[in-house]
């Protein structure tokens, strides 16, 4: 009799087993086959066609094929003046190129498991600029994928989450904001502006700067003064190591089932440095509670996290602490990463086109004279905007707008299903020549002399800083910054391309000079 209820046990069990087995083995083929499947299939009965894709890895596989076709297609660009090419984004994304050419300005195409809408076509792109649906949020790979640089922070989280912590961020950016910041802005680029004369020693003829690096550490100091209270040197080792996660998380991709997990060197490098950073960020949070200090962002955000319990505004599995890092990571991070960039650009196009650098500099001391710019001053500086737009117009920071449908949604006409990562390729649209006219991959800063809405056909395909209700919190902040450091810069010196400098965009989660950039700098008389 026991032995007969023994075997009925353990026939139970077994039976439960392969049940189990057999509802996870489910659900991991809905998941992983006909989810996608469904979704391709829903699109390509609507006429969007895109490259075929493989079992786990999506186009992964074709997208590697394709680059290492073009790179070894590719001659070396000439460096300097008319020379420079500006034309990059085939270059650097031969396969949305290739699959454009192919399938038309809307395809469809796989990264891994996730089903990417392509979008260049500008109507299509005007549509999705105006879409107010919260049924169109941020894509679920920022906070996984790239979770170990922006977690659930305000750029990539959605609903209410994001909602509340628009609510303490952006007032902080708000130009009211930003016009008090302008002394901080400019006391921080006197400190680089005394490091260069004191390169030159006196030496008229000038010397070779790798501005890059500068502009990094002159960008996040001022944003470690203006948000967080301290200066770059005390936050120094937390940028770094931003950064270098920043470089890790570039050779990666995105959308293949469980590849996060695994032990490659990457992510565990990729661990190791977010620990690393969580741990510094927890030491500055700790040191700030110890000490009474003004209302800056950083106080708001750990305010915020204090008072939740009144709210209860934090997810389930977002502890207060989390909420803190997130936030401070992506402020670090979007703070200082693009701006520094976009300000490189800029010295590069200045460099490269010295009749634009002796306008903008007359502008410049004609406004200011020997003084400090301030808000009205820079508010003058007409053609000094033009250059920014135009820079930003080539050499966007951000590369994509990425949006993620959480519900099934019909963006003109077409039925987008839930779950379908939608992107726009910034870059394509600001060098689409039906949009710029025959002049798109030139260096045209007066195209831009009567503002952004006669710059162009359409004015949506414009988006340095994103689009809709997801644009960039920190544009104001940005434009000021750039506006008050460039300024000064060609108040003092006069800039041009050194023959080190070799000009290779590159993409690392943003767009970059893959080998730096090194400049003749000459201090004027």
């Amino acid at each position: 009799m026991v032995g007969a209820e023994e075997d009925w046990s353990f026939k139970v069990i077994v039976s439960l087993s392969l049940l189990g087995a057999s509802l996870l083995f489910g659900q991991i083929y809905i998941g992983l086959v006909l989810k996608p499947k469904r979704a391709r299939s829903r699109l390509e009965k609507q006429g969007i066609r895109g490259p075929s894709p493989v079992f786990l890895y999506g186009n992964i596989p074709e997208i590697t094929r394709i680059h290492i076709q073009a790179a070894a297609a590719e001659e070396t660009a000439g460096a300097g003046g008319e020379n420079l090419s500006h034309a990059w984004p085939a270059k650097v994304f031969p396969h949305l190129q290739q699959w454009r050419n192919q399938y038309g300005p809307i395809f469809v195409y796989s990264s891994g498991n996730i089903q990417t809408l392509c979008i260049m076509d500008p109507e299509m792109v005007k549509e999705l600029s105006t879409c107010t649906s919260l049924n169109l949020g941020k894509p679920a790979y920022l906070s996984k994928d790239r979770g170990p640089l922006l977690g659930q922070g305000i750029l990539s989280s959605n609903g209410a989450y994001w909602a509340f912590q628009r609510k303490i961020i952006a007032p902080e950016f708000y130009l009211d904001k930003v016009k008090g910041l302008t002394s901080l802005m400019f006391d921080s680029t006197s400190t680089i502006i005394r490091s260069w004369e004191s390169k030159m020693n006196g030496e008229r003829a000038g010397v070779e700067i790798s501005v890059d690096e500068d502009m990094r550490n002159l960008s996040a100091d001022i944003i470690s003064r203006g948000c967080f209270g301290s200066s770059y040197s005390q936050g120094k080792e937390i940028f770094l190591k931003l950064h270098a996660l920043q470089q890790v998380m570039s050779k990666g991709n995105i959308g293949v089932p469980g590849s996060r997990f695994i032990p490659t060197k990457t992510n565990r490098d990729m661990w190791r440095l977010k620990e690393e950073i969580d741990t510094m960020i927890l030491n500055v949070i700790k040191a700030r509670r110890e000490t009474q200090h003004d209302k800056d962002l950083l106080q708001l955000i750990l305010d915020a996290a204090n008072n939740d319990g009144n709210n209860n505004f934090l997810p389930n599995d977002v502890a207060a602490s989390w909420f803190i890092i997130d936030n401070c990571k992506n402020i670090y991070f979007a703070g200082h990463e693009t701006t520094a960039i976009s300000l490189s650009w800029c010295l590069v196009l200045l460099a490269a086109y010295p009749d634009w650098q002796a306008l903008v500099r007359e502008e410049v001391l004609e406004i200011c004279g020997d003084n400090p710019p301030d808000v009205d001053k820079v508010r003058m500086m007409k053609l000094l905007n033009q250059v920014i737009l135009e820079t930003l117009r080539l050499y966007p920071p951000a590369v994509f707008v990425g949006r993620e449908a959480l519900q099934d949604i019909s963006l003109k006409g077409i039925e987008i299903p839930k779950g379908t990562y939608i992107q726009i390729p910034i870059s394509f649209l600001h060098q689409h020549g039906e949009i710029w006219g025959r002049d798109v991959h030139k260096f045209n800063p007066g195209r831009f002399e009567h503002g952004i809405s006669r710059a162009c056909k359409t004015p949506q395909a414009y988006m340095p800083f994103g689009v809709g209700t997801r644009n960039c919190l920190g544009q104001h902040f940005a434009m000021m910054e750039l506006k008050v450091i460039l300024s000064a810069f060609l108040s003092r010196f006069s800039f041009s391309l050194s023959p080190a400098y070799q000009h290779s965009p590159a993409f690392q989660l943003v767009i970059k000079p893959q080998y730096g950039v090194k400049l003749h700098v000459r201090a004027l008389e």
